[in-house]
């Protein structure tokens, strides 16, 4: 806990129209009480009077001084309330032009999320497409596939049956020597008879 005379305390000073009414008010009071003891009622009402006019005066001192203070009070609250507004007026430029800049930076990343968005439209379009074409470049190399297998199953049994022509034609050829060889004895045998 900070001590007393480190805290800042904000006090005016006596004013001298304060000390002033004071004086008159213990001014009024002895001359009252000074008639008082005399005696004499002529000075009492005499001091009386004097007293009501020296309070008059000291509450007309006390009334101006209050006056005083609250106008410079009023004046205090015055240039505080200018400052407070000047203080509003540049945090709402401030905030104005937080809003703009940040409405100008939301405007940029919807730009970029829709350019995204139609890019990424695209793209999945071209995906589409593309995984059409490889299906129909699949379902081509399947019907190959089977070509290259319906191929070769028919070269084999070509093969196969090119392999019994050649045994076929081996077998005609051996009858034909053997015709011709029958054929040239059969013609050796009418030139000799």
């Amino acid at each position: 806990m900070a001590s007393p005379s480190s805290t800042p305390v904000r006090r005016r000073q006596r004013s001298t129209r304060l000390v002033v009414a004071g004086t008159l008010l213990l001014v009024a009071a002895l001359a009252v009480a000074g008639t008082a003891l005399t005696g004499s009622w002529l000075a009492v009402t005499l001091a009386g009077i004097l007293a009501v006019g020296l309070g008059a005066a000291a509450t007309r001192i006390t009334h101006a001084e209050l006056a005083d203070s609250r106008r410079e009070a009023a004046r205090d609250r015055a240039t505080q309330a200018q400052g407070y507004r000047d203080i509003t007026v540049a945090r709402t430029a401030e905030n104005a032009a937080y809003v703009v800049a940040t409405s100008a930076r939301i405007a940029d990343h919807e730009q970029t999320i829709a350019t995204l968005e139609r890019d990424l439209g695209d793209a999945q379009g071209c995906l589409v497409e593309a995984h059409q074409k490889l299906a129909a470049e699949q379902r081509r190399a399947e019907e190959a596939e089977r070509d290259i297998v319906s191929l070769r199953t028919r070269l084999d049994a070509a093969e196969e049956r090119a392999a019994e022509a050649i045994v076929r034609v081996a077998e005609i050829e051996r009858e034909l020597d053997v015709v011709t060889a029958e054929w040239q004895a059969a013609q050796a045998t009418r030139k000799h008879a």
